[in-house]
């Protein structure tokens, strides 16, 4: 157990700008080993950064004016918090996988744009657009149900952060390894590590049901039947966006590299975030 809140809380320390400081990031520890096993919590960070961000939202929605507007205003400031709680690490990683590959067809090339820190107009582009989406779908979330808004905040961010899990599995590292902030993820994840990772997305789904089934939390319309088929054509949407996503790095770069994990945790949760929507 001790080995195991230490491995979250390296994760929350890599993946998030959530304080590890201190004595308590001196008991923590680290080792390229420790953080490569400490992959398998990504999902975790999850839970952790969609429950802080479902929270606030739910907030805000029981205090803004009962407007048609509340529930845009409430995800568009939930989608501020989340960038906040994550530094934008998974946005810089989208908009450096849009520069790279949508600058060049040179596998090298690419790699050498994707390392560069300015931010190009395909970057740009990709982040605001991805922002722009990823607002508008939460808004009309929250018109359907504001409680589903809420939940789609809290399981779309753990489902997002697991299937990049997959991509370390079956693709290998490629580009400047030695100079990479992804290097600890360059050998291939254990499989323990991605038990982990599942284990925290299956706890979370459980969660989303039970609650939703003992206190009927998301809508008096809508039953458990409707929101698990709504949940799993979310799922779907989800997977087939990692799908393509890491058909699309194999063929391009023959692998990945730490943006391109971040890229894909942002397709995926926007894509989880539509199937949720076209299930209503």
């Amino acid at each position: 157990m001790t080995q195991f809140i230490r491995h979250y809380l390296l994760s929350l320390q890599f993946f998030t700008r959530i304080p590890i400081t201190g004595s308590l990031a001196a008991w923590v520890g680290y080792s390229p080993a420790m953080l490569r096993a400490s992959a398998g919590h990504f999902p975790g960070v999850g839970v952790l950064v969609g429950a802080l961000v479902a929270a606030f939202t739910a907030g805000l929605l029981m205090l803004l004016p009962e407007t048609g507007s509340a529930p845009l205003v409430a995800a568009a400031l939930g989608t501020v918090l989340s960038v906040l709680l994550t530094g934008a690490f998974h946005e810089d990683g989208l908009a450096d996988v849009a520069d790279g590959l949508g600058g060049s067809d040179d596998r090298n090339r690419s790699l050498e744009i994707m390392k560069d820190s300015r931010v190009g107009a395909f970057g740009a582009i990709a982040v605001v657009l991805a922002l722009m989406c990823k607002v508008a779908l939460l808004g009309l979330l929250g018109e359907v149900s504001a409680p589903l808004l809420v939940l789609a905040l809290f399981v779309a961010h753990v489902v997002s952060r697991t299937w990049p899990l997959l991509t370390i599995r079956l693709l290998k590292h490629v580009g400047d390894a030695a100079g990479s902030k992804s290097k600890p993820l360059a050998d291939q994840i254990s499989l323990g590590a991605l038990a982990t990772g599942f284990t925290w997305l299956f706890l979370a789904l459980a969660l989303t049901i039970y609650v939703q089934a003992a206190t009927d939390f998301v809508a008096l319309d809508l039953s458990s039947a409707a929101l698990l088929q709504a949940l799993a054509v979310a799922l779907v949407a989800s997977l087939l966006a990692w799908v393509w996503m890491t058909r699309w790095f194999a063929h391009r770069l023959g692998g990945f590299t730490g943006d391109c994990l971040g890229a894909t945790q942002q397709v995926c949760e926007l894509a989880f975030y539509l199937g949720l929507a076209v299930s209503f």
